[in-house]
């Protein structure tokens, strides 16, 4: 008796700090956090960033650098306003003033940038409860935003350097006819491919943001599905709707289709987390971008394809969600 009572009074003497807590599935096990993720996207398009100081001259870094800045201000300025802890470290905010910046032209007045970050940040992203609760991209939120209000400056493309002329972009000048706009002609392909192109500053070379986009693949912080299918629907529905065959590659290169796919259409809050979702996410994104490239007005559709593709993702998730077994009615 006496054993057993010093057993018992052990036991409940026994300091249970450090002990193995089991809770119930799943075990999910990782060593990734927002910022490792933010910082593998961060450099993933470093190779863009400096393309397009090379291709644009230093315009392009002004406007790369003010649009960072002032997504870090002003996610700073209003966590601080709402009373919210100030996560600028996660370096989410720099991601987003990088992406701005990439869709504006290298002649864009330093002003816009700066407004666009404060739409990305504060009403896009802060408004609806910070990141992970965005219904929507950003950084193409803002772009759509500025492209309303300021058609003028977000269309108004040069040339990469020496040639800093105001000249139309490859997509517009296919829209137009090409022969229809004075001096206007298709470049090489190898030029559509390098970035050698008017254009926005980081959406004209393809092979510096593919160079990025292996990368995220490698390191997993990106899924395959969404960019794969979205630029191969894309390439189907440009044949169905008629697109001359030695056009395709010039739509494929041409534009931010490379840069929303792999950067954009990606994103975490406004993306399917389902496989199958992924998959009709990126259908849907290719779908609407050809048919606004070939039968609406204007000669880009990826960024009004991949918000109008955000807000289906929670139908999409719904459809997709998988069958839950041994669930309790």
């Amino acid at each position: 008796m006496k054993n057993k009572a010093t057993t018992t009074s052990k036991v409940d003497e026994m300091d249970f700090e450090g002990m193995l807590l089991v809770s119930s599935s799943p075990h999910i096990r990782s060593d990734e956090t927002v910022q490792r993720i933010m910082l593998d996207v961060i450099i993933a398009l470093i190779p863009a960033m400096i393309g397009s100081v090379y291709f644009f001259g230093i315009n392009a870094l002004k406007l790369i650098l003010i649009s960072v800045a002032s997504s870090i201000l002003f996610e700073a300025l209003i966590q601080k306003a709402f009373k919210r802890e100030v996560t600028i470290n996660d370096l989410s905010a720099v991601i987003t003033g990088i992406l701005i910046a990439f869709n504006l032209p290298a002649n864009a007045p330093l002003w816009l940038p700066i407004i666009g970050s404060a739409f990305a940040i504060i009403i896009v992203k802060q408004f609806f409860g910070g990141l992970g609760s965005n219904f929507m991209n950003p950084a193409l939120a803002a772009r759509a935003m500025l492209l309303t209000s300021w058609p003028n400056h977000m269309s108004s493309f040069t040339g990469p350097r020496p040639d800093v002329v105001t000249t139309a972009t490859p997509l517009t000048i296919m829209k137009t006819g090409g022969t229809q706009l004075t001096g206007s002609e298709l470049p090489s392909l190898m030029d559509m491919f390098v970035g050698n192109i008017p254009g926005a500053i980081g959406e004209t070379s393809a092979l510096l943001l593919l160079i990025g986009a292996i990368y995220l693949i490698i390191r997993q912080v990106i899924d395959w599905r969404i960019p794969v299918f979205y630029i191969g629907t894309t390439f189907i529905m440009l044949i169905l709707l008629g697109v001359e065959s030695e056009f395709l590659l010039y739509h494929i290169l041409g534009g931010g289709l490379i840069l929303g796919a792999f950067y954009m259409a990606t994103d975490y809050a406004s993306s399917p987390v389902t496989p199958k979702g992924r998959i009709i996410y990126g259908i849907g994104a290719g779908v609407l971008t050809a048919i606004i490239r070939v039968k609406g007005g204007y000669p880009e559709g990826v960024s009004y394809s991949i918000l109008l593709m955000n807000i289906a993702t929670p139908i999409i998730e719904k459809i997709t969600r998988p069958k839950v077994f041994g669930e309790v009615k």
